[in-house]
């Protein structure tokens, strides 16, 4: 086995150190919602989701599974995204209130173990790079229910049981960075949806509809798509 030197393993340990800041991001997204500051759980929802997008890229260019084959970077990104994918944004909806009282438990709850048992599932991404099911996304539903959509409890309620299920269901949802189909578009489009939520987030409670209409039609185009690329497969 080839030995690699101390400053290549120094960097490529650094790699596993900044995917687990994630979880550092996901604790102070945690203290946020316990304070009710709003627009801070979100800024610390999207720095965890700007390690989660990069760290893959230093990953590979320093090739750390190669130089520390005893680290599993897969498990510790598993640990990270389970965190701020769904325990944070659990506890903020439930803290927002955004369920009916009745509901509220039970639906956090059922976020929790959705997440789960589609994170033990095989084929969370196909061949063709999709996600096969409503992936654990919830930072993004939590932050679309709260900024940008104004819903009553019972709707966000139905909405999220909606979500829920559709961890199961066999329809393929656009993977952004690496879906070969309209990829330029999907990035495009991607870009659109950051931009507006951050702008939602930023204007918050005063967000411009302009704002909120960027977002809807995002998110209807990955439902297209993934309509579309699941019934053209098939």
């Amino acid at each position: 086995m080839k030995q690699h030197s101390l400053f290549a393993q120094l960097r490529a340990g650094s790699v596993h150190l900044f995917t687990s800041m994630g979880v550092v991001a996901g604790f102070l997204a945690l203290l946020a919602v316990a304070d009710h500051r709003w627009q801070a759980v979100a800024l610390w929802l999207g720095v965890a989701q700007i390690i989660d997008g990069i760290d893959g890229t230093f990953a590979r260019r320093w090739r750390v599974k190669e130089v520390l084959p005893n680290w599993d970077g897969r498990s510790i990104d598993y640990v990270v995204d389970f965190t701020t994918y769904a325990v944070v944004p659990a506890y903020f909806m439930y803290e927002a209130a955004l369920f009916p009282p009745v509901l509220a438990v039970g639906l956090s709850a059922a976020v929790l173990l959705t997440s789960a048992m589609y994170y033990g599932k095989d084929g969370m991404v196909s061949d063709d790079f999709y996600f096969v099911g409503f992936p654990v996304m919830w930072n993004a539903a939590a932050v679309y229910l709260f900024f940008v959509v104004d819903w009553t409890d019972w709707a966000n309620a139905a909405f999220v049981a909606f979500l829920c299920a559709l961890h199961f269901v066999p329809i393929k949802f656009p993977y952004p960075s690496r879906t070969a189909l309209f990829s330029r578009l999907t990035i495009v489009v991607s870009a659109l949806l950051v931009l507006s939520c951050a702008m939602a987030v930023y204007q918050y409670p005063n967000t411009q509809p302009i704002w909120q209409w960027l977002a809807i039609a995002a998110v209807l185009y990955y439902l297209l798509l993934g309509l579309y690329v699941t019934f053209k497969t098939r």
